[in-house]
């Protein structure tokens, strides 16, 4: 689901995959990982950076 959420609120918000890994502070191929599900155990920090990025709360972001 935390992939989802983060392909969803990137394209809402108008964002490449690039421009959000930038945003957020975390490095392209994370974010990629992120999004594809490939990582399914981030780091709190990381899902930190992106929910402030995307402007959502970590409860917004993780949402099922």
């Amino acid at each position: 689901m935390l992939a989802q959420n983060i392909k969803k609120l990137r394209k809402q918000h108008d964002l490449s995959q690039e421009e959000l890994a930038k945003k957020a502070g975390v490095t392209y191929s994370t974010l990629i990982k992120l999004e594809s599900g490939a990582n399914k155990n981030p780091t709190i920090k990381t899902i930190q950076q992106i929910a402030a990025a995307l402007e959502v709360t970590l409860d917004e972001l993780t949402r099922t």
